[in-house]
């Protein structure tokens, strides 16, 4: 009767030992396939800021060439300042804009 008892009880423990086998390896297959899709979207990212890197610094040398082509074909004149105030001083020396009927005076018709 023990005997009955002990291989009863072993076969009770191997079947919840086959259950708990089954959970765990359905549950390493979703972590592996969690982890597959974890490194896919971390190559995806590492690869969209490389070519980002990249793209911003061509457009870093393309501005800065720009940049020397604009001083070298200005001659000193990125260094002036301008103003309204200056162009208007001396395009309307004297006239002062008070009313409506002073600026419909000035317009160009």
């Amino acid at each position: 009767d023990d005997e009955k008892a002990s291989k009863a009880a072993a076969e009770e423990a191997k079947a919840v030992a086959e259950g708990d086998l089954q959970q765990t390896v359905k549950e390493l297959q979703l972590a592996e396939k969690a982890v597959a899709t974890a490194k896919a979207s971390c190559m995806q990212t590492a690869a969209d800021h490389e070519a980002t890197v990249t793209a911003r610094s061509e457009e870093l040398k393309v501005l800065a060439e720009a940049q020397k082509i604009l001083k070298e074909t200005t001659s000193g004149a990125e260094a002036q300042t301008y103003a309204f105030a200056q162009l208007a001083s001396s395009t309307f020396a004297g006239m002062a804009m008070r009313s409506s009927a002073d600026l419909a005076r000035l317009e160009v018709v």
